[in-house]
């Protein structure tokens, strides 16, 4: 990443939420411009702070978060964003973004991106979720729309279950991150 490249980061609502904040870290170290969104739900697990401290930049958290200037914020990250990634992206995540859904912040910056960003998605959720008819079709919608993902990987999942759901490594997030933006 030569020139700072402005990479928006996502975080729903997963109990995977806490492994965005290295995810956060690495990004920065790899010379990314990191701006993060935390939905509701995922500072039911993280709070903004640390993803503050590591991107050196302002967390949005509310659709209504408003920086210096008239531009809407959650408008200017759509705009000069080079990519849009999220991590953990939950069902919900990828329903809304699937069916453009826009009442927050993370799902109106997707609503609103612009055309030259690539959006890169890493599911995290209980295996019978990832496979339900309707989360494979929202799936499909977005891989037709030219969105990529990453993951979800097999182990063992936070609810117990063993089998497909967990967030791929952060580490290989931020190497995929690192190849789309060079």
């Amino acid at each position: 990443m030569a020139s700072a490249p402005l990479i928006v980061l996502g975080v729903a609502g997963s109990i995977a939420a806490h492994k965005a904040i290295d995810l956060a870290s690495l990004l920065s170290k790899l010379g990314g411009d990191v701006n993060v969104i935390l939905t509701a739900d995922a500072q039911r697990f993280v709070t903004p702070l640390p993803f503050k401290t590591l991107s050196r930049n302002p967390v949005i958290t509310n659709l209504y978060d408003e920086e210096e200037g008239w531009k809407p914020a959650h408008i200017r990250l759509a705009d000069e964003a080079v990519l849009f990634v999220v991590a953990p992206a939950t069902a919900n995540c990828l329903a809304k973004l699937a069916l453009g859904l826009a009442d927050d912040a993370l799902s109106c910056v997707a609503l609103a991106l612009n055309p030259q960003a690539k959006v890169l998605l890493a599911p995290a959720m209980n295996g019978k979720m990832w496979f339900h008819p309707a989360t494979q079709g929202h799936v499909a919608t977005l891989k037709a729309r030219g969105v990529e993902f990453i993951g979800p990987e097999t182990g063992l999942l936070s609810c117990g279950y063993e089998g497909v759901g967990r967030l791929w490594p952060v580490e290989r997030i931020a190497e995929r991150c690192a190849a789309i933006v060079s």
